[in-house]
């Protein structure tokens, strides 16, 4: 159930080109891939919004990763081991865990949810491979089972597909990469996932600004990523 939480700065550290991972300890009971946290940034009227990219139940310990960009993400490096920090969460909806082979995709810090959907889907079992996407030899945060440098994270993925068998595929990056995913998916007649990447202001639903359309029910209706998602079906997002 979502909530606010005061909690503390376990870890933070740099791995890789202006990324961090970041540990924060609270009462927190639960969370699962797909979901997100919305970090309180003092002196900033909106809450930042960071997928979970880990917890662990038995410490109370969430993983958060971020790319530097603003002053939002450069408040979170200031901190400090023992900092106190305020957020909101979990929030939004998780990934479905189906028993099937699953090909998981992560296009630059969209590695984040996937990284905790690998440990989930191992953790049951299911076989999974993840292939990740970065610019930069520099950039790569550890834990893909294939890393894609300066090219596209698309460019083998049909080959991937067909040689792993893969019958279901979960993604998260750019919105352009998302699109692209979901259309090789629909032609391969392969099920599909998404985590939708979105400014959202408010994480609640509030302000609208994170509206995306759907399809349901054979009628073009608007959703909220914070909200109705960050996860819905690759076919049922109206690619602009």
């Amino acid at each position: 159930m979502r909530k606010d939480y005061t909690g503390t700065i376990k870890s933070i550290k740099n791995i890789a080109l202006n990324t961090y991972e970041m540990k924060i300890t609270s009462e927190l009971n639960e969370a699962h891939s797909g979901q997100f946290i919305s970090i309180l940034c003092p002196n900033k009227t909106l809450r930042r919004p960071f997928s979970i990219s880990n917890f662990d139940a038995e410490t109370k310990t969430l993983t958060v990763l971020f790319k530097l960009k603003g002053e939002g993400t450069q408040y979170l490096k200031s901190l400090n081991e023992g900092s106190k920090i305020k957020f909101l969460g979990p929030n939004g909806n998780r990934f479905s865990l189906e028993n099937r082979n699953c090909l998981l995709v992560g296009a630059g810090i969209g590695i984040a949810p996937m990284l905790f959907l690998k440990k989930e889907l191992s953790e049951r079992e299911i076989k999974n491979y993840l292939i990740s996407g970065f610019k930069e030899e520099n950039e790569i945060i550890q834990g893909s089972d294939e890393n894609v440098i300066g090219g596209s994270v698309l460019d083998n993925l049909e080959n991937i597909i067909k040689e792993k068998k893969i019958d279901l595929i979960y993604a998260c990056g750019p919105t352009i990469v998302l699109k692209k995913i979901a259309q090789i998916a629909a032609d391969m007649k392969i099920k599909c996932y998404v985590a939708m990447e979105r400014v959202m202001a408010c994480s609640i639903g509030v302000c609208r600004g994170c509206v995306i359309r759907l399809h349901k029910g054979g009628e073009i209706v608007y959703g909220s990523v914070c909200q109705d998602g960050p996860v819905f079906k690759g076919s049922e997002v109206v690619w602009e």
